[in-house]
């Protein structure tokens, strides 16, 4: 018994150093200086981090915008070709129609009624089809006045009957596809006669 009373009292010294020695190791001492400085530092932290949270937000919106604009843009153009998909398939069809009207131009004068009556019927049912499309006649009857956005001038003539920059004749009719520009009219236009 009297070792482990020995051998116990021996121990509890030894805690009781260890426990004091790293108490003292582990002590800080603070001043107000130090304090100043680790607030001035976090203070400057948190100003980069809100600067950087600005710019990073900034981005977002920038990068918001450009995709919305990308969708509008798509948007657009697939309007687009939805609205002008079909001008190929337009143009092949219109050298149809402009020899329908010359035949029934030509056939008026032979007298033959049937035939001009189903060339009449068939012009008909291509305009309509054509109209269905968007597509609709350039306006160039004679005396129109010459617009070299809607009519190509194939030649001029001299012409006290009309007024200069007017259109004499239509040669071959132009086109629009939804109001734009498929095919000029190809016409003549007046010019003031020589004295």
């Amino acid at each position: 018994m009297d070792l482990k009373k020995k051998h116990g009292n021996q121990q509890e010294p030894k805690k009781e150093e260890a426990a004091q020695a790293a108490s003292q190791d582990h002590v800080e001492l603070s001043t107000p200086a130090s304090d100043a400085d680790r607030i001035k530092e976090l203070e400057e932290a948190l100003a980069a981090k809100g600067l950087e949270s600005a710019t990073n937000w900034d981005k977002f919106l920038r990068e918001r915008a450009d995709l919305e604009n990308f969708r509008k843009r798509t948007q657009r153009e697939k309007e687009e070709i939805l609205k002008y998909g079909n001008e190929q398939l337009i143009l092949e069809v219109l050298p149809a129609v402009d020899n329908m009207e010359r035949a029934i131009a030509h056939a008026s004068e032979e007298g033959l009624t049937a035939i001009i009556e189903g060339v009449k019927l068939t012009l008909s049912m291509l305009q309509g089809a054509l109209k269905k499309f968007g597509v609709t006649a350039v306006e160039s009857a004679p005396g129109t006045v010459f617009d070299p956005s809607f009519h190509q001038a194939m030649a001029q003539v001299e012409t006290a009957d009309q007024q200069p920059n007017t259109v004499v004749a239509e040669f071959q009719k132009g086109y629009l596809l939804n109001e734009r520009l498929l095919r000029p009219a190809m016409v003549t236009v007046a010019i003031a006669p020589k004295q």
